[in-house]
């Protein structure tokens, strides 16, 4: 797993899978935001930074990673749902393991789950198979939304180096198309059309965007460009505007985001 593709403010949760014969078919789920450390970390026991549920139990492969968290938070969160789904509200209507099902099929099971499941049903994630001989399909009408694709192959996350232009990029002022006041860098969600010169708030455009979605919605999935009228993604807008979620929720406690990240 030392190649792969290059991911930005890299945040996943990962699936292991234990081919130890003793151990043979125990899983693991984790959190992670360098998945090729981590995985050695794992089969080279606690000692060197692995899980005490893993030590001494290995070797495990990594063979499944969800990525495209706005944060370590929402990340974690999910985590921890997709670890306990007993103890998750939203999850305790799934039913346990069956008796027929491999702790594996259970574990992808409560996956497909998840991404049927709001929030995370709304979220931009990426479904990536690092070793395609674990793949299996989700069982039918549990298919993964059409807005998270699935991936195969290794990850790399991106080491991102801050400049001095980043370090004054809160001095640059634009304004808000949608609502007429200043909106600095770090506020500011553009379009993905190189040609429009889209400048708007973070919580402008979602709003915005929401307008087409039912009526509770929480996270827009896709809406029109109030500048060039182009539909877009509100995932892809995510990944060019990195870490807005975060950003945006200190600044109004009661906004869409915030609710989001507390909703689990």
């Amino acid at each position: 797993m030392a190649d792969g593709e290059v991911v930005e403010d890299f945040y996943g949760v990962y699936l292991l899978y234990c081919i130890n014969p003793q151990y043979k078919g125990r899983t693991y789920i984790g959190f992670t935001v360098d998945p090729n450390r981590r995985i050695k970390q794992h089969n080279r026991g606690v000692r060197a930074g692995g899980a005490y549920k893993t030590s001494n139990r290995g070797p495990w492969e990594m063979v499944l990673i969800v990525h495209g968290f706005p944060n370590d938070i929402s990340a974690l969160r999910f985590e921890w749902a997709w670890q306990h789904p007993e103890r998750s509200r939203r999850l305790r209507g799934m039913g346990r393991k069956k008796a027929k099902e491999t702790k594996y099929e259970y574990c992808l099971r409560i996956l497909a789950t998840m991404l049927q499941t709001k929030p995370w049903s709304r979220l931009p994630l990426t479904l990536r198979w690092l070793k395609q001989q674990y793949f299996k399909e989700f069982p039918a009408g549990m298919e993964a939304p059409n807005h998270m694709p699935i991936a195969y192959g290794p990850v790399k996350p991106a080491k991102v180096r801050k400049n001095e232009e980043e370090q004054e990029i809160e001095v640059v002022e634009v304004t808000c198309l949608l609502c007429d006041d200043a909106v600095t860098q770090t506020e500011r969600m553009r379009c993905l059309s190189t040609s429009c010169q889209l400048n708007a708030h973070v919580r402008c455009l979602a709003k915005h965007m929401l307008q087409r979605e039912p009526p509770g919605t929480l996270l827009p999935l896709e809406g029109p460009c109030p500048s060039c009228g182009s539909i877009l993604l509100w995932g892809d807008l995510v990944r060019l505007k990195r870490g807005c979620y975060q950003q945006e929720e200190e600044e109004v406690e009661d906004h869409w985001v915030e609710t989001l990240s507390q909703a689990i």
